[in-house]
């Protein structure tokens, strides 16, 4: 690309009417010699170039003697942007011849009108001889070009023999060139270990084939001379020099002389026998693991496909997804060599233990391993299967000197329908495992299809719940906390809403959209009272429940300070009500005390009334803990004991769930301060709320 430039004598005028007048017939000149040629510049790129060549003219018509050596320049620079032609010049010669006269700075003498049609010719010489210098520049270069072609094909010519020569001889298939008449002109020693000879020149291709394969080779060759297609692939066989019989694969194509005419017909021939051997190892190693040896998860899946079909119908078969536990312990720690010889050992076992049934052993991704058992009457039942696999596993490997042990968790799905697809089958297994390994390890679980379904309809309630948000179908709805002993309202409760879920902040946690949807529901709910006690309508502590997601989240602080600093809401005025498991994550405890530190009051959610939730109360500031639905249906009075316990540290109890009246006494003789429940009132939206109240 040609960079505009300006030349180092090319002075711009002083007197400021006259540079005004010099960049108008630049830009004049640049928009004229645009619409004629194409450059590798920006317009103002252009615009910045010809104001520097016309400023250099310039100042050789206000020399004297005048030298018209910068005009000539000027031509030259015009062939030198690119692609200026002879229409560009046209244009370059009529814009100037009129535009410099007309410049205020040149009308006062008839001299610098001679100067100025000199200049112009002179600009044309220069534009017309550097034309000339370039065309003759790209006539010698395409000159060298063409000479070098010719060189280069005649060397890669030579190269092309020489490599065919060196392929043909080395390679393991075998090479025949075989005349348009049938007889072999030539041939690689590939073809003699084939055929256990090696074919004389002249001898009929024909001859070497068996007579079972005579019909289609001739039919081969038919199509090879008739130029049906690039190349004819046939399976036949040939005859060896011991009498015996090759299976080959004979692919067959045209040769053409220089003139393009065909010549001779390029046979090659593989050994399939080789071939066979060969695909059976690669499908091997397709089909298995490399590390354990075992069937990986194709194998596994294509083998599940056949047991289904042919499975007991009285027994079935049952499917086990084992994972490890703490296996990343073991790599992390002692490396990956230790880690690869920890999962041969447990194929091992696995297949050893396993080895009573008829089943398949395979290993998926990772430490992830999978079982298939096709069920008899003495198949042992899950519970034993899998204790018999850790108890085997518990025995400690020495790799390195470190007495290694592992356990495994597994999901299992037992007697599947035989029309199950394999893939949904290794799915329920996974989902199985996943509930297994949630809460702690060495443990098993069964797969139950209601909970799937309930699961499944759960996810694409999640999924699609940005979309529902984003129309307005989850609102935010208000339910009363009374006094357990007068009914009194102690307070108000903000809660998502949606009709397809009650579940709608469990399911937005499981996503992470509870982030930004719980953000606005304490926008929402604070802006509702700030509203309410404006008019005098209500003035009452608001609640809002956060789920785990919430109640670690690093901007949780930020979050609550920037809605009450938004809405103007009192930070007493609202209650935030963390779950009580969360309290052992940093964040979590951390987000509780500095929330509490600036007037927030905080509540404990799913609050067991057991001897570790009573220790919180003492370690953090708590001001009151709402008992879960299970425990208050329960009415247990065991998992009552604590109750004055907890009025000691002058923390408050609400009893979450209260239906009936029956409940609501009970609770009420135990001790319990406050209650939320459909008893109370249910949760309703803003207006009809006040209307209850």
């Amino acid at each position: 690309m040609t960079n505009p430039s300006r030349r180092p004598d090319a002075v711009p005028p002083a007197d400021t009417a006259a540079v005004r007048a010099r960049e108008a017939l630049a830009r004049k000149w640049s928009y004229l010699v645009s619409s004629v040629i194409v450059v590798a510049l920006s317009r103002d790129e252009l615009d910045a170039e010809l104001g520097a060549q016309l400023d250099a003219m310039c100042a050789a018509l206000h020399k004297e003697p005048f030298d018209p050596a910068p005009f000539e320049e000027v031509g030259e620079r015009l062939v030198a942007l690119g692609y200026v032609n002879e229409p560009g010049l046209r244009r370059t010669v009529d814009v100037l011849g009129k535009g410099l006269l007309a410049l205020e700075e040149f009308s006062a003498t008839e001299q610098h009108t001679v100067h100025v049609v000199g200049g112009i010719g002179a600009l044309a010489c220069g534009f017309v001889s550097a034309r000339a210098r370039a065309i003759l520049d790209q006539q010698e270069s395409m000159q060298r070009s063409l000479l070098k072609a010719a060189h280069d094909a005649q060397r890669d010519q030579r190269q092309s023999e020489a490599k065919f020569a060196g392929l043909a001889s080395s390679s393991t298939n075998g090479i025949l060139i075989v005349g348009l008449d049938g007889r072999v002109a030539w041939g690689n020693d590939a073809i003699g270990d084939i055929l256990g000879h090696q074919p004389e020149p002249g001898t009929r291709l024909a001859e070497l084939v068996a007579p079972q394969s005579i019909v289609v080779f001739r039919e081969l060759m038919e199509r090879v001379l008739a130029e049906r297609d690039e190349f004819q692939r046939e399976r036949m066989q040939l005859v060896r020099g011991d009498g015996e019989f090759s299976r080959v694969t004979l692919t067959a194509s045209l040769l053409r002389d220089d003139d393009g005419k065909p010549s001779h017909v390029l046979a090659m021939i593989d050994d399939d026998t080789e071939l066979a051997l060969l695909q059976g190892e690669l499908r091997r190693q397709s089909l298995h693991d490399v590390l354990t040896g075992l069937p990986n998860r194709q194998f596994f899946t294509t083998h599940l496909e056949t047991v289904l079909r042919r499975a007991d119908p009285e027994f079935g078969v049952t499917v086990f997804h084992l994972d490890l536990d703490a296996f990343g312990l073991v790599c992390n720690s002692l490396g990956g060599r230790v880690g690869d010889q920890l999962l041969q050992h447990v194929a091992r076992r696995l297949r050893a233990v396993m080895s009573r049934e008829q089943a398949m052993v395979a290993r998926f991704d990772g430490d992830e391993f999978g079982i298939i058992v096709e069920n008899t009457a003495t198949t042992p039942d899950i519970a034993t299967t899998m204790a018999s696999i850790n108890a085997d596993l518990a025995e400690p490997i020495f790799v390195d000197d470190h007495g290694l042990a592992v356990s495994v968790s597994a999901g299992v799905v037992d007697r599947p329908s035989p029309d199950v697809d394999p893939t949904e089958l290794l799915r329920m297994a996974d989902l199985a495992l996943r509930q297994a390994k949630k809460d702690q390890r060495g443990q098993w679980q069964l797969f139950h299809g209601n909970q799937d379904m309930e699961r499944r309809r759960d996810h694409a309630l999640a999924v699609v719940m940005p979309g529902a948000w984003e129309q307005g179908d989850i609102g935010v709805c208000y339910q009363p906390v009374r006094v357990l002993a007068t009914g009194e309202l102690a307070g108000v409760e903000a809660v998502l809403h949606w009709d397809l879920s009650d579940r709608c902040a469990e399911l937005a946690d499981q996503t992470g959209l509870i982030l930004p949807m719980g953000e606005w529901l304490m926008r929402i709910t604070a802006g509702q009272a700030q509203w309410w006690r404006q008019r005098g309508e209500l003035d009452a502590q608001f609640g809002i429940r956060l789920t785990h997601h919430q109640s670690t989240d690093a901007d949780l602080v930020s979050r609550v300070a920037k809605v009450v600093e938004e809405t103007g809401m009192p930070h007493e005025r609202l209650t935030l009500c963390m779950p009580v498991g969360v309290l052992g994550v940093a964040d979590a405890a951390e987000n509780l005390s500095t929330l509490a530190a600036r007037g927030v009051r905080i509540a404990l959610e799913d609050f067991g009334l057991g001897p570790r939730d009573l220790a919180w109360l003492s370690e953090l500031p708590i001001a009151s803990v709402c008992v879960p639905k299970d425990l208050t249906r329960r009415m247990d009075p065991r998992s009552v004991a604590l109750i004055p316990a907890v009025h000691e540290v002058g923390v408050n109890i609400c009893v979450d769930g209260i239906e009936t009246a029956e409940q609501a006494a009970w609770w009420t003789q135990v001790g319990a301060d406050l209650a939320i429940g459909a008893h109370f009132g249910s949760p309703l939206d803003a207006g009809d709320f006040l209307k209850e109240l």
